[in-house]
């Protein structure tokens, strides 16, 4: 069994095509067949079903894939530690963040981070907290930002926390609210609301302060992102709740309005307990963040808690 078959099953049950994943390994099509046909014959099993329409995994495909990611990750890691020990960083990076990250320029971050390390492969993922959380324990992830409610708290990860953040009501320009300088749950209770969907971790911060002050609401529109929460809330259509940190970066025709009661959330960065890599240490370096491995996994840092970004103390900008 070969690392390079590996890499052609990946590929394979990834482009759903052997056509497609040929092209992505720069093979002809028939090399990369041959040599997942041997692995078969060494299997003694099928992996893949192929038919004139389709190629779909078989159930021995399914089994063996994830082992096969964790041996193509180990011998990336192999080859990347070996890289460190003479001084270079190389191998991959994997970011994922949360769409209203604000307490990072991550953006910024990675294109320091290449400038610096140019033979690391940059990849990103966005995505929710919960499911961002899970990627860094299973190592489909190296580095991560969330955004969770004060009652919550990353676990089996590394965590630092970077900031906290209350939420700010955001209305149309012609809202009967627009011209008031602060709002509390329970004006807001009565209005239609545009919001992230029903059991995620951006959701939840609204649900659970709503919920503390006896008050519920109607959420008719569900969507994953801030910025089409934002376009609906300047149709007219609803209102909505956001981090206020996050509402500069959206698009004009909203305004925004404290709130005196307003939920709040904390955003972290993460990171593998376990299985930090060399590109993921470098990242961490560029963000002003040292790991402390002798530490409590779960505890800031002395140098963290110099870096964090506390809340606001401005009044929040209602344009």
């Amino acid at each position: 069994m070969e690392l390079q078959q590996m890499r052609y099953v990946l590929a394979v049950a990834e482009t759903n095509s052997f056509t497609r994943a040929a092209e992505r390994c720069l093979v002809v099509q028939s090399a990369l067949s041959h040599q997942i046909a041997r692995l078969e014959r060494e299997l003694g099993a099928r992996l893949f079903e192929r038919t004139s329409r389709r190629v779909r995994l078989t159930p021995a495909g399914a089994a063996f894939l994830p082992a096969a990611r964790q041996c193509l990750d180990a011998a990336e890691r192999a080859a990347a530690e070996v890289a460190a020990a003479v001084g270079e960083v190389r191998g991959r990076l994997a970011v994922g963040l949360i769409p209203t990250v604000a307490a990072v320029d991550v953006p910024g971050a990675l294109r320091d981070f290449r400038r610096r390390y140019p033979e690391v492969r940059v990849s990103l993922r966005v995505g929710g907290s919960d499911a961002l959380v899970e990627q860094v324990r299973e190592g489909a992830l190296d580095v991560a930002f969330l955004g969770l409610p004060t009652t919550a708290h990353p676990r089996g990860v590394a965590v630092r926390e970077l900031a906290r953040d209350r939420l700010v009501a955001v209305v149309a320009p012609d809202h009967p609210l627009a011209g008031e300088p602060v709002v509390d749950l329970r004006r807001l209770a009565d209005e239609v609301f545009a919001d992230l969907p029903a059991g995620t971790a951006g959701r939840a911060q609204s649900d659970l302060a709503f919920a503390a002050a006896g008050l519920g609401r109607d959420v008719a529109f569900e969507v994953n992102t801030a910025d089409y929460v934002a376009r609906l809330v300047a149709a007219g259509l609803a209102v909505a709740m956001l981090p206020s940190a996050y509402v500069p970066q959206l698009p004009g025709g909203v305004v925004t309005i404290e709130v005196s009661d307003a939920p709040a959330r904390v955003e972290y960065v993460i990171w593998s307990r376990s299985a930090r890599t060399p590109a993921a240490t470098a990242f961490l370096d560029v963000l002003g963040i040292e790991p402390d491995d002798a530490a409590a996994p779960d505890q800031p840092t002395a140098r963290a808690q110099r870096t964090r970004i506390t809340e606001p103390d401005q009044p929040v900008d209602r344009g």
